[in-house]
């Protein structure tokens, strides 16, 4: 099996390739750095720099893509979510994007029980479809949200449903397929007849199957004697579906060929029942081999999945502090496996898992197995979060001397009814290497993921780690498995196929091979005559970690800096998901690759890298990727590695302002803290400015803003300035005395919306509390790194940590409103005052109004209203919707927290004139259509006042702050009695009216 070696483009090559796809291609074509730098990496452990990029837009012009290729004789590779682990979608060739425009579920045919997809549509999409007639896509990797059915067919891709209805193999019926030199049929089964017929036609098609029934003629007993009879075969290519006894089923032959044959062009599938009714029976076992010795015991009752895990994941997530909730719902052990079943009514479901529960209740052997029945739906997400995603969040070595766990030999399959004694000689295998590994999977068909402290960046650690791959192979194949069960081969897994198959086998592979791709120009270097598993890394031994001098400190349990920041990014997208979260509004907006944060984390890698990008912080590609960016701290919480993109925003542009100027966005719209306080001097001057029909589109000009934007107004009295006399005095009957609060109040509740201070201020007077604000007006600076301003952030935030001081000390809370602004306090403060007692206690002291109000103990009246909720994107990463939920529950209301993302306006991004087109597209993707359809008595409530301009403007409707709302609870509300939705809405712009406040003084601390 020969090594593979990458294809050599000159200059005058590319530049007439890139002419001439310019000049045939319909779709983007993109030759520049910035998306070559985007696409040189996957979610594996490889790195290879594409020839360039197309986004065909659609399936004709993804043949015209390949057409030019072929003219120019150049490597070709379509790729779809980017997700591969063994480093099928990266190569040097052109790369096709299908999954921005070819992304279409075509049709869907219930009574046939099939569907037509394109090779960009993603699996979930199809699987949305198919639930409106009952049925499902059944294959579902755990990227299921992003992954794409053409990545899912050339992978052949399984999930944790496998064990309903088999990998995507045992689902594709047939497939609409483009050859490297021209040729595009559809393949399917094939009869006898049907194949003498197009052997007979001629032309490429028929020279195809003539050879194809040739290969299959020469090799069916090398096939038969030497493929693994297991479910989980996806090694290697599927030459066994040519046999008689499959029909010679091409569109399955060509199934798991990672683009190495043939390009997808539209593909039928297979859809199976979909049970209405699910629910999860959670066993607890003491060790992971006693629980993979019990996948006979599991099967007996033939559950849709037979999930497994082991306590490495839940270690690693317990000290790193995450998903405590979920961890809290796994009964006791140190292993767990995680069984759905299915049907038509909860209680057929329900039957099943408690049958199921209390066979193993009853023990297996003497093994004491506990267990826990999850019929909620909330709680099951919880549960499978933890296995789809629990592996990324411990991705980062916690300890400095131990290297990351990393993929590398991630997804062997054997016979499930060996899976126990397997497990412990493997792990006997990592022990003997002086590895840890973590191991999960998909027990009842046998397949293992292992995430293993692999050390790939030394020439010493290089070559043990060859070693191992060897021995692992061996041992895999002593146990009649496949090397992968699930990923592929790629190139990490395709050096070592000769061991799981003999020379007669790959003879056959590298001819079927051939076959369909002569040149070897589709994705040359995978699965045959491929790289061997160490070239090409993407951080081997010449990975060279920069360290930078930062204005942010960039410091975690995993590391400091930020190259280990940007490090957290493994590649697996689900800042590409559609649907569900608050990652990433841009991408979803656009489906751009460069607007996501996966995309942004690439292309920062290749900055400190220098070799694509080249110019560093004066990275224009970079600066371009960033400026989408809508700091919505979605990936902060969202995000399983956690990797925070705004604040490597901020500080990239606290760079590469240093050498270009700033937009006079910045003046305007970052500083506005520093101004607002002037402007409101003058409230009738400054809104006739921003307002008037005839001035305000000068001023909108000079300041940046869109015209499209209303600009909001100056209150006439600033919050501060309202008069005293109008204060509330008493203590509600309810409340009781409690202790002294800081109420701080930002420059847009002060400025613009005083009305909803005053309701915060009388609320917490009510309630008993001793309200103060600060002496001084102070600012979290939070408008200011969108721009970069940094040093000037910081300045505030030490005012504000000063001034503060002597209260915080004392452990007096401060309880805000707008949470961009508090979110500065939990957040940026750590990163620009790391080393300061105080302010890590301020940061630990601030609270939500919302959270504050939910932990007070008060019996609070009840309203009679509907009331939608949209989440402030900073609120739902950093505070969590909980406190939120649990007031409104106090309140009595019916809510409906929206799962909606990004408002779009995100501060000042969306009155950016740049940025407004997107922030309109974030906005209508969900929330806008969303509001509008909402009954027009029910009340619109969100905290962010951004969120607000953009739901007023948006849908002409008012909206809540949870501070009004709760104050009309308490003033027209005693004893618990109702409140009518008219009393709740009449008197919200009267709130003002109520303002009182009394500033701390210092000797009050």
């Amino acid at each position: 099996m020969k090594s593979a070696r990458p294809f050599q483009a000159s200059l005058p090559l590319l530049q007439a390739l890139e002419a001439e796809m310019r000049a045939r291609v319909r779709g983007e074509v993109r030759f520049d750095a910035g998306s070559k730098a985007l696409y040189a990496s996957d979610a594996s452990n490889y790195r290879q720099i594409p020839l360039g990029v197309v986004v065909p837009a659609d399936i004709e012009d993804l043949v015209a893509t390949l057409d030019v290729c072929r003219r120019k004789d150049v490597p070709f590779l379509t790729r779809g979510g980017g997700t591969s682990q063994n480093g099928q979608c990266v190569n040097v060739a052109v790369v096709a994007d299908a999954s921005k425009y070819v992304n279409r579920v075509v049709s869907v045919d219930a009574k046939t029980r099939t569907a037509i997809v394109e090779p960009g549509a993603i699996c979930d999409t199809l699987r949305d479809a198919a639930e409106a007639h009952g049925l499902t896509f059944a294959p579902d990797p755990a990227t299921h949200s992003r992954c794409t059915l053409g990545g899912m067919i050339a992978n052949n891709s399984c999930g944790a449903h496998s064990v309903m209805a088999g990998k995507t193999v045992e689902n594709v019926e047939a497939l609409e397929i483009a050859t490297y030199d021209g040729a595009r049929f559809w393949v399917g089964p094939t009869s006898d007849a049907e194949l003498d017929a197009i052997i007979c036609e001629g032309g490429r098609r028929g020279e195809i199957y003539r050879k194809l029934r040739d290969l299959r003629d020469r090799y069916a007993g090398h096939i038969r004697d030497e493929f693994p009879q297991i479910k989980r075969r996806v090694s290697g290519f599927n030459l066994d579906q040519l046999l008689p006894e499959n029909g010679f089923n091409v569109a399955r032959a060509l199934v798991g060929t990672e683009g190495t044959c043939a390009v997808t062009l539209r593909a039928k599938v297979r859809l199976v029942h979909s049970p209405a009714c699910r629910v999860l029976l959670v066993l607890g076992f003491k060790d992971i081999y006693t629980a993979a010795d019990a996948v006979p015991h599991f099967n007996r009752f033939s559950p849709l999945a037979i999930e497994g895990l082991d306590r490495g994941i839940i270690r690693g997530l317990e000290v790193r502090g995450l998903k405590s909730e979920e961890i809290a719902l796994l009964p006791e052990g140190d292993a767990w496996v995680v069984l759905e079943f299915g049907a038509d009514t909860v209680q057929d479901a329900l039957s099943q898992a408690q049958e199921a529960d209390g066979y193993f209740k009853a023990g297996l052997g003497g093994e004491n197995v506990t267990s826990f029945v999850v019929e909620q739906k909330v709680k099951q997400q919880k549960i499978w979060s933890i296995r789809e995603t629990g592996a990324s969040a411990v991705s980062l070595s916690i300890d400095p001397a131990t290297p990351d766990p990393i993929v590398g030999w991630e997804d062997a399959a054997v016979d499930p009814m060996r899976l126990g004694d397997y497990l412990r000689q493997f792990q006997t295998l990592v022990d003997r290497y002086g590895y840890e590994t973590c191991l999960y999977g998909h027990f009842g068909d046998g397949c293992v993921h292992a995430r293993i402290t692999f050390d790939i960046r030394t020439p010493e650690g290089v070559l043990r780690w060859r070693e191992f791959l060897r021995d692992s192979a061996q041992l895999v194949v002593d146990y009649g498995g496949s090397l992968s069960g699930e990923h592929g081969d790629g190139q990490a897994k395709a050096e070592f196929l000769p061991i799981m198959y003999g020379p007669e086998v790959m003879r056959a592979m590298e001819e079927f091979k051939a076959i369909w791709d002569p040149a070897n120009r589709l994705n040359p270097g995978k699965v045959v005559n491929a790289y061997r598993a160490d070239e090409n890394l993407r951080m081997g031994p010449s990975y060279k970690p920069v360290k930078l001098t930062t204005k942010l400190t960039f410091a975690s349990r995993e590391g400091d800096g930020l190259q280990r920041a940007v490090e957290r990014c493994i590649g697996m997208g689900k800042c590409r998901s559609l649907d569900g979260g608050t990652m990433c509004p841009s991408f979803r907006a656009t489906r751009e690759e460069k607007y996501s944060t996966r995309g942004r984390a690439h292309l920062l890698w290749e900055m400190l890298q220098g070799e694509v990008i080249t110019d560093g912080w004066n990275s224009r590609e970079v600066k371009e990727a960033l400026d989408g960016c809508l700091a919505c701290k979605g990936c902060k919480s969202d995000c399983p590695t956690h990797t925070d993109m705004a604040s490597y925003k901020a500080e990239f542009l606290s760079h590469y302002y240093q050498r270009h100027r700033r937009p006079r966005q910045a003046m305007f719209m970052g500083r506005i803290g520093q101004w607002a306080p002037l402007a409101s001097r003058f409230p009738w001057l400054t809104n006739l400015m921003t307002s008037s029909r005839f001035i305000a589109p000068i001023s909108k000009w000079v300041a940046g803003v869109a015209p499209q934007r209303d600009l909001p107004l100056f209150a006439s009295k600033p919050f501060r300035q309202l008069a005293d006399g109008h204060r509330v005095r008493d203590r509600h009957p309810n409340a009781k005395q409690t202790g002294k609060v800081i109420l701080w109040v930002d420059t847009f509740n002060d400025h613009f919306s005083p009305q909803i201070a005053s309701a915060a201020f009388d609320v917490l007077t009510l309630l008993g509390y001793d309200v103060v604000l600060p002496h001084k007006r102070l600012c979290c600076g939070r408008p200011l790194y969108d721009y970069g301003l940094i040093d000037q952030a910081k300045a505030l935030l030490r005012r504000a940590v000063d001034e503060l001081s002597e209260d915080i000390l004392l452990g007096v809370p401060v309880v805000g409103l707008e949470p961009g602004c508090l979110s500065v306090f939990k957040d940026e403060l750590l990163k620009q005052l790391p080393q300061d007692d105080i302010a890590r206690k301020l940061s630990a002291q601030t609270h939500l109004l919302s959270d504050f109000l939910a932990e007070t103990e008060f019996q609070w009246p009840t309203l009679d209203a509907d009331v939608i909720v949209h989440g402030h994107c900073h609120q739902k990463s950093l505070f969590g919707m909980h406190g939120e939920t649990a007031l409104l529950d106090k309140l009595g209301v019916r809510w409906k927290l929206l799962d909606t993302g990004c408002c779009g306006m995100a501060g000042s991004f969306g009155f950016n004139n740049e940025h407004y087109d997107l922030s309109m597209k974030v906005a209508e993707d969900k929330l806008l259509p969303l509001l509008r359809a909402a009954p027009p008595d029910a009340l619109i409530m969100t905290n962010g006042f951004s969120c607000r301009e953009q739901i007023e403007q948006g849908v002409k409707r008012p909206v809540l702050h949870i501070a009004e709302l709760a104050l009309r609870a308490l003033r027209s509300g005693h004893g618990g009695r109702p409140v009518s939705r008219s009393s709740i809405a009449g008197g919200l712009t009267s709130a003002s009216n109520s303002a009182s406040f009394r500033p701390m003084q210092r000797d009050q601390a």
